[in-house]
């Protein structure tokens, strides 16, 4: 199906883009609260993802868990994988052609590089320093590699040289350039690349694209206007702006939610079962109990 007129879309939308690796918890529902109150505010819509492509992680029970606690805790959406839409599908595992589309474009830019470095391989390599999401920051070990892959014409595939383990690729960052944005609650943010981060993944070697690539790439595809998720996230957001810049695309405005911290001060994961909306519900929690208590604080204590 053909999107609908530029005329027939709300100018706001935003999105909900929960993974199906564990059942969600207090800290996922305050951001997608956010998200929710941002898309009423602005008279606008939201939009449902289903970021399914970790397929090591994710489970379907975690997708079926996931439709039902968000629905119990309150919240709608007018597209989603679960009621279709003008942008479907919205499956992430259902929209490779999209991401191999993308990842075309920056072949033939010269964007990316295949790499073939462990994880070890880069902790071993100089100082093995970390971005400010605690992500190694690669130190170009392979970006020679580019631009005899690119002129060949290589595919994902190809990326891999004979007798190396299966090759990654790799966006090539701006070293010495700020990348700067204005983030709607936490205003201006500035990173420098190379320094802040480094080169990123963008197609894994098992052949799933990366979460900078198919959260750029979606987002852009569905007319998202405005991304709302947690604070954790702002150097991602850094590294997915190149994308849009490499792409062509206009990014959309962003939000950066405060992180709900645990008794000892650590940001909620999955690993927190017990503050999971559906052991809440389990112990007899409701949703209007759950949001006045727990959604306007910051701690999850």
């Amino acid at each position: 199906m053909n999107p609908p007129p530029q005329t027939s879309i709300p100018a706001y939308r935003g999105r909900l883009a929960p993974s199906p690796t564990g059942y969600l918890h207090l800290g996922h529902a305050r951001t997608f609260w956010v998200a929710q109150q941002r898309a009423e505010q602005n008279g606008g819509e939201l939009i449902l993802r289903n970021d399914d492509l970790d397929s090591t992680r994710y489970q379907m029970e975690f997708v079926d868990a996931m439709l039902e606690d968000l629905r119990w805790f309150g919240f709608e959406w007018s597209e989603g994988p679960d009621i279709g839409g003008p942008f479907a599908p919205y499956n992430q595992s259902e929209r490779m052609s999209f991401y191999q589309a993308a990842l075309e474009k920056l072949r033939v830019g010269n964007f990316i590089y295949p790499c073939t470095c462990s994880r070890k391989d880069i902790q071993q390599a100089v100082t093995a320093p970390h971005a400010a999401d605690d992500e190694l920051i690669y130190p170009g070990t392979c970006r020679a590699k580019g631009d005899e892959w690119r002129v060949a014409g290589g595919k994902p595939e190809d990326a891999t040289p004979p007798g190396t383990r299966h090759a990654a690729l790799r966006f090539r960052v701006p070293d010495g350039e700020t990348v700067s944005f204005h983030d709607q609650n936490l205003g201006l943010q500035t990173f420098v690349a190379g320094k802040d981060f480094g080169d990123f993944v963008v197609w894994r070697g098992d052949g799933v694209p990366a979460y900078q690539l198919s959260c750029a790439v979606d987002d852009a595809a569905m007319r998202i206007s405005e991304v709302v998720r947690g604070a954790d996230l702002l150097v991602s957001t850094a590294r997915q702006i190149l994308i849009y810049r490499a792409l062509g695309l206009a990014p959309p405005q962003f939000f950066h939610c405060e992180l709900m911290l645990d008794d000892q001060g650590q940001r909620l994961a999955k690993r927190h079962d017990a503050l999971s909306l559906r052991t809440l519900r389990g112990q007899g929690s409701t949703p209007t109990e759950l949001r006045s208590r727990w959604l306007s604080a910051g701690r999850g204590g």
